[in-house]
């Protein structure tokens, strides 16, 4: 019975072997061998692995190896990627991930798919001047009723008929606090509307709308209201708003003026017919037979629906169900309502409408686009994603004069935009004419805001929207001012004697200008002896014989006293460890860029290129 026992167990292992193995077998997929890649900057592990056709452990292990800690969801470097390939044998090439990732619309479309559309109109101006209630007159509804205290807390995007024509209408906020709204109202519009209390006059938040609707280069057309007050004085306005630059066509000018109140309707047919007129002199087209693209005008966390968004299509039609990237959310939409809170399925071109089904909430001022499937879309918000992170990380003050080089240097900037504050509005205007006299080649100042008073929000809202530098006389910023400078990494200068702001800004223009270099040679080396390494090359073990070596630093190869190659240091190593520098006296491993014809003997020069001060 014993023995028998014991041959039921052995036959009971002998099939649990067979069934594994036979299982193993089945189970174990044939990959295809890849022999050649296309990647983008900051591929992840599980996505190079899809790529190659091995596994993520491989190569988290492959990396542990190489003392590189990562995870499936680890963005790579462009070395690492290649080393993890050339592993392989397989051959990998980068591509440009800016183009594919962009939600900026470059396509040009078809002269004969353009279709007109309903032009962008935006309300601006001063508190309590009127705005919402010149829309609430066109709408011909009770929008200012339900705002607290009277006063537009957010972005309303309403679309009106006028005369059968369709007309999209934003309304921003005029209070002081709600500036960085109104500079995203501008960004988006065809048409400005300025509204100016006729009892009251220019405003500084008036001055703030003309700044934007001057920034976004769109028409504008003057709103003088409240026409029936008794102290209405409609030259008074014309007058301020002239010293602006906005003359009227009355007085030879080309900006329209129109007087109108709000309250009772009079002169609100003639804004609407000019809102016309300019959208037909402008001739706005657009195809909306495509994937729509546009702008998030607000957005929120709903508690009950999720995230929420009031977005305004600007070209093609978006549809219930599209899969959609804004900024760097993706979703679908999964409900659609217009602004009369109606819900419906299709959004023409110029229509704004509140949207739910986003992953996360977006930022005001976005971009969207509309994708053929919500896998590409995923795809290109997890790279927009990973780019608005590293981007983020390594952000720095844009409007400092320091930073202002690097971007002069590549073109990017031909002028400083600066603001200028003072105790007194003559000190503002000397300050702006002295800073606009410098005269330094290729860089030149500009003053897009010069006022009396103390650096407030709306300075530092604007001067980030423009990348601009505020300059600030006698005047001291609020804490709060001070902290909203450094969220928005903008540069506050403040002074209280001008001719120092004036070499101050000199200094910094000429800094701006394409930097001289000259050439330094910094050490020399000669080559005991030389190492083939097939998927890294040559690899010269040198000895530094005079001052040093510094990584990435230029080098001449010199042969029997002639130079027979100039390149670039590639690596540079001590022992198994990458260094940055290496003495006088020591002995390294080098391999220089795009070269392998190293030998015994040759000597390395090495050599930096250092900017020579401007005189």
């Amino acid at each position: 019975m014993a023995r028998q026992r014991r041959n039921n167990n052995r036959n009971k292992k002998n099939n649990r072997r067979n069934n594994n193995k036979g299982n193993k077998n089945s189970f174990t997929p044939r990959l295809e061998k890849v022999t050649e890649i296309y990647y983008t900057e900051g591929i992840t592990v599980n996505e190079l692995s899809d790529k190659i056709n091995h596994s993520p452990s491989e190569i988290i292990k492959m990396l542990f190896m190489m003392n590189k800690m990562v995870t499936i969801n680890t963005s790579l470097d462009d070395e690492t990627v290649e080393l993890i390939c050339m592993d392989y044998d397989i051959e990998c090439t980068k591509k440009e991930a800016k183009e594919i990732d962009s939600l900026e619309d470059e396509e040009e479309d078809d002269a004969s798919t353009l279709e007109e559309r309903p032009p962008i109109v935006t309300i601006m101006g001063h508190v309590d001047h009127g705005k919402t209630t010149l829309l609430d007159t066109i709408r011909k509804t009770k929008v200012v009723d339900g705002e607290f205290g009277g006063i537009t807390q957010h972005i309303g995007a309403y679309q009106v008929l006028v005369k059968g024509k369709k007309v999209t209408f934003l309304d921003t906020p005029g209070h002081e606090a709600f500036t960085a709204m109104r500079i995203r109202g501008a960004s988006v519009t065809d048409i400005t509307i300025i509204v100016v209390a006729a009892d009251d006059g220019v405003m500084p938040q008036t001055k703030e709308a003309v700044d934007h609707a001057k920034a976004a280069g769109c028409p504008i057309i003057v709103a003088v209201n409240k026409m029936d007050k008794p102290g209405a004085n409609p030259d008074r306005v014309m007058s301020e708003m002239s010293d602006l630059g906005l003359m009227p066509e009355a007085w030879g000018g080309d900006t329209i003026y129109v007087q109108c109140s709000a309250l009772s309707g009079e002169g609100v047919q003639e804004i609407l017919e000019n809102v016309l007129i300019l959208a037909e002199v402008s001739e706005l087209k657009t195809n909306p037979n495509r994937l729509a693209v546009g702008t998030v005008i607000e957005a929120k966390l709903d508690k009950g629906r999720g995230p929420v968004s009031t977005i305004l299509v600007q070209k093609g039609t978006l549809k219930k169900g599209d899969a959609i990237v804004v900024g760097s959310c993706f979703g679908r939409v999964r409900k659609m309502t217009n602004d009369d809170g109606i819900e419906i399925k299709e959004a023409a071109p110029s229509t704004p409408v509140e949207i739910i089904g986003l992953n996360a909430v977006p930022e005001a001022g976005d971009n969207f686009r509309v994708y053929e499937s919500e896998k590409e879309a995923r795809q290109v918000s997890e790279r927009r994603a990973r780019v608005k992170i590293e981007h983020d990380r390594k952000s720095t003050s844009a409007m400092s004069l320091e930073d202002l080089a690097s971007q002069i240097e590549q073109g990017d900037i031909q002028e400083i935009p600066v603001i200028v504050k003072a105790d007194v509005q003559g000190t503002a205007e000397a300050v702006s004419a002295s800073l606009s006299k410098i005269e330094v080649d290729g860089v030149k100042v500009n003053v897009i805001r010069s006022q009396a008073g103390a650096v407030t929000e709306s300075d530092v809202l604007l001067a980030s929207a423009s990348n601009a530098v505020v300059y600030g006389f006698n005047v001291r910023p609020s804490a709060n001012v001070r902290k909203k400078a450094e969220e928005e990494n903008v540069d506050i200068r403040l002074h209280n004697i001008i001719y120092k702001a004036v070499e101050e800004m000199e200094l910094a223009m000429k800094g701006m200008l394409a930097p001289v270099y000259e050439e330094v040679v910094i050490g020399q080396a000669e080559v005991r002896q030389t190492y083939k390494v097939s998927k890294i090359g040559t690899i010269a073990g040198c000895m530094i014989t005079d001052g040093k070596v510094v990584k990435e630093c230029g080098v001449r190869l010199i042969r029997n006293g002639i130079v027979v190659y100039t390149g670039k240091l590639k690596s540079l190593k001590r022992f198994q460890n990458d260094v940055k520098e290496v003495a006088s006296g020591f002995d390294c491993g080098i391999t220089i860029e795009n070269y392998n014809d190293l030998k015994e003997q040759d000597i390395l020069e090495f050599y930096q290129d250092q900017q020579v001060e401007v005189k």
